[in-house]
């Protein structure tokens, strides 16, 4: 469950009878105009949407019963057995300088990367008004979305990389892949987990490319237009103990996973006096020379 990548894109696996929940995603409906949307960030609270969208029911599938062979190079996302240190995740100074040693940790061992960058983090919670963060409260992800584009994505690298170094990595053929580490704060999550795509089920035309005002900048992300051919997967009652590599974009455009679809469902017979979902993602560069 823990291998190294290989220099090539994996082969597709062999579909497998799995058991599933049917849950309801909200995608976006395709319109002539590029959608967009304010970022919470800029809000303030909830975002704020100027598109359409509509909830279809699928099937998703549980990605325990074939965890010992996932990608991230081809479904997009792999589920790991991995222990935090840190007592309370809702304490910054403890995510900054324990948490994100461990992540980085993780992924410099999983990749066999020359650096990690982490450049962001978020917890959501779907009680209340959110979960706390230094920009303020944030609920789950309803809608199902990569958080980058084959624009955004190399933008993003400058704004964190600069441009300098953005441009020697790609005049050198490094590759830089965007991973999300999504983590239960408390366990195991009964309600509002999340729901991934399996990202060689998905089609190009599918990604509506979107932008999103943040206070600062406009950046762009992909929401997700619904197809009857995307499989879907969630990892029943995950734990503190256990993380969800996502990738978000990846600078290699050879047939591998490059964008992860994800978001958050109700799971069908929910018991709404269950805890709510905490979670913590930290987004990251991994940069391997």
């Amino acid at each position: 469950m823990n291998q190294i990548l290989s220099t090539a894109a994996p082969k597709a696996a062999a579909p497998q009878s799995i058991s599933e929940v049917r849950g309801a995603l909200s995608f976006i409906r395709p319109q002539n105009t590029k959608p967009v949307f304010h970022s919470a960030a800029l809000t303030g609270g909830v975002p704020k949407v100027f598109f359409e969208f509509e909830e279809h029911t699928v099937p998703i599938g549980d990605m325990r019963e074939i965890a010992d062979t996932l990608s991230i190079d081809r479904e997009g996302f792999e589920l790991l057995r991995h222990t935090t240190a840190v007592g309370d995740l809702y304490d910054d100074e403890a995510v900054d300088n324990q948490y994100y040693a461990e992540i980085e940790a993780l992924l410099r061992r999983r990749f066999d990367a020359d650096r990690v960058v982490i450049f962001d983090v978020t917890r959501r919670s779907d009680g209340g008004a959110g979960a706390q963060n230094r920009d303020g409260l944030r609920g789950p992800a309803w809608r199902v979305h990569v958080d980058y584009t084959v624009k955004s994505g190399p933008q993003r690298v400058k704004d964190i990389l600069g441009e300098a170094e953005a441009e020697r990595l790609a005049e050198s053929g490094a590759r830089i892949i965007q991973v999300n580490v999504w983590r239960p704060i408390r366990g195991p999550v009964q309600r509002a987990p999340l729901a991934l795509a399996d990202a060689s089920s998905t089609r190009p035309e599918e990604l509506i490319a979107t932008d999103q005002v943040f206070p600062d900048r406009v950046g762009e992300i992909y929401n997700l237009a619904h197809a009857p051919s995307q499989r879907w997967y969630f990892a029943p009652r995950m734990t503190a103990d256990e993380v969800l590599l996502i990738k978000g974009w990846d600078s290699l455009d050879d047939g591998r996973a490059q964008f992860t679809p994800h978001g958050a469902f109700k799971l069908p017979d929910t018991d709404e006096t269950a805890p709510p979902r905490e979670s913590i993602e930290v987004r990251t560069l991994v940069i391997i020379e």
